[in-house]
């Protein structure tokens, strides 16, 4: 199956949302050289690698209670970032997460903001920002 890759015409202001959220994908791929960065899923972590995130990607559900991850987590990790989903769901576990790991995140608490900010209603999950990235610069995939 192949699929075509067609060219739409973006407005200024999708063009700027892309470049913006390119800015922010740029620092964090440079932060996450160092640091690695937690999300919910596998799917989540493969958009984060079709970024050029390089660096360690931790998935939240491998098997232990969100007490025991963040025990791990803080006893191998000086620093992380929470990069979760902004739905329902991904909001609650933030907020658990956050207080587990109090004082190894909050510095890079902004990439999460920048991004939940930048794609808007759009969407609310890590997963669909490759895609968003795509449609917003004016790409759109047909198959």
């Amino acid at each position: 199956m192949m699929l075509n890759v067609q060219k739409n015409m973006s407005s200024p202001e999708d063009i700027e949302r892309a470049e913006r959220l390119r800015e922010v994908f740029q620092a964090l791929y440079e932060v996450n050289k160092r640091f690695p960065v937690i999300v919910e899923g596998k799917k989540d972590a493969m958009a984060l690698k079709k970024l050029g995130l390089i660096g360690e990607i931790i998935i939240l559900h491998s098997g232990k209670n969100l007490y025991e991850f963040c025990e791990d987590i803080v006893s191998k990790f000086s620093k992380v970032v929470i990069l979760l989903d902004w739905d329902t769901k991904g909001e609650n576990l933030y907020k658990s997460i956050g207080k587990n790991l109090t004082g190894h995140w909050e510095e890079f608490s902004t990439f999460r903001d920048l991004i939940k900010i930048l794609c808007q209603k759009d969407i609310k999950d890590v997963e669909g920002i490759p895609k968003l990235l795509l449609r917003l610069e004016g790409h759109e995939y047909s198959r």
